[in-house]
């Protein structure tokens, strides 16, 4: 089982998810509310992995308009598609 992120660990994964687009930024913000307490070092990796994509690929994923093997620039790992289905719940 994977480690919770520690408070500081936690504070530098959310200030690496601010985006240019208010979309997603609204959608991040929502799956810290949901999951902040109990992302783990792997939710964080995939998450970490999300945020290196620009913005409109981002919200792309986001929306399910596309699937990560959809797109060249991320990595299609287990721990991409379980927070992309954490950031998907409605």
């Amino acid at each position: 089982m994977d480690d919770r992120l520690d408070e500081r660990a936690l504070s530098k994964l959310r200030w690496r998810c601010r985006r240019g687009l208010l979309e997603n930024d609204l959608l991040i913000e929502r799956f810290f509310r949901r999951h902040g307490e109990t992302i783990t070092n792997r939710q964080a990796a995939g998450l970490n992995a999300l945020m290196d994509l620009p913005d409109n690929d981002l919200l792309d994923l986001l929306l399910r308009r596309r699937q990560p093997p959809a797109v060249p620039e991320l990595s299609d790992s287990p721990e991409v598609h379980e927070v992309l289905a954490l950031l998907r719940l409605p």
